[in-house]
């Protein structure tokens, strides 16, 4: 018999992990795809960031807290929380006082630090499994 108690958290890790590299995507290839195709020009003012981290925001802190609980790592946690705070700041303050350069450069910034935590925090979680007695 299996212990599908690690399902949850390992999901909700691997989806915040593609949401993180989703945003870095889009803020690495958007630019390139306006350069390319002078026609997505209209598109270059809307922003999609402060939308993404409706979804980024609660997968992650949801993520991060059931991990901290399988292994009480805060250094991971932190991490995570400083990504997030990065994102946040690069989707809404940095964007509209500071422009597309800060706005991207802590989003990209944020979203590597966030999926790298995700990365660990998915580690350590199923090693702490493993290592629990049963």
């Amino acid at each position: 018999m299996t212990d599908n108690s690690f399902r949850r958290p390992a999901v909700l890790d691997q989806v915040a992990v593609a949401l993180s590299g989703l945003c870095l995507l889009h803020c690495l290839l958007l630019p390139f795809a306006v350069a390319i195709l002078p026609f997505l020009g209209q598109f270059s003012d809307d922003h999609l960031h402060a939308e993404l981290l409706i979804v980024v925001l609660p997968v992650s802190i949801v993520a991060l807290a059931l991990g901290y609980r399988r292994h009480k790592r805060k250094g991971i946690v932190a991490w995570g929380l400083s990504g997030l705070v990065l994102l946040t700041i690069g989707g809404t303050i940095a964007h509209s006082m500071y422009g597309l350069i800060a706005d991207r450069s802590l989003t990209v910034v944020g979203s590597v630090i966030l999926a790298i935590a995700h990365y660990r925090n998915f580690r350590f979680s199923k090693m702490a499994l493993r290592s629990a007695p049963e």
